[in-house]
């Protein structure tokens, strides 16, 4: 399996980014993923969740409003729509998924992960 993030960068607080993820590998199309992120010194935190049999999506509170997560059917890419940066959304970003078979939760902790793609904030 593997999984392959792109469309960090740097970025003026204010800004946008999208960031983009295709996993391969898979027999079907993953049912579960996600985006969680890492800053220097601090643990790795879920960010967005997304499950593909219904469409429902889960955010963690520091995002909500400005961070929207989608999946494209037609290709099965994940993307993630980053508004109104801030400093402290400087991270590395990483995608994650699950296997398909599986449930999808708030609280998936995710098989498959790619290398991440560094997004970083600055005044």
């Amino acid at each position: 399996v593997l999984v392959v993030e792109s469309g960090g960068g740097p970025v003026q607080a204010g800004g946008s980014l999208r960031l983009s993820c295709v996993v391969t590998g898979y027999t079907y199309r993953s049912v579960c993923m996600g985006w969680l992120r890492q800053a220097p010194g601090k643990e790795r935190d879920r960010v967005a969740v997304i499950a593909n049999d219904r469409g429902r999506t889960w955010y963690s509170d520091s995002v909500k409003g400005r961070f929207t997560i989608s999946l494209l059917n037609a290709n099965g890419t994940l993307f993630l729509q980053i508004n109104n940066l801030k400093p402290e959304d400087t991270a590395m970003y990483y995608c994650a998924a699950d296997p398909p078979g599986g449930g999808c939760s708030d609280k998936a902790h995710f098989a498959d992960w790619g290398q991440g793609t560094q997004v970083t904030v600055y005044e």
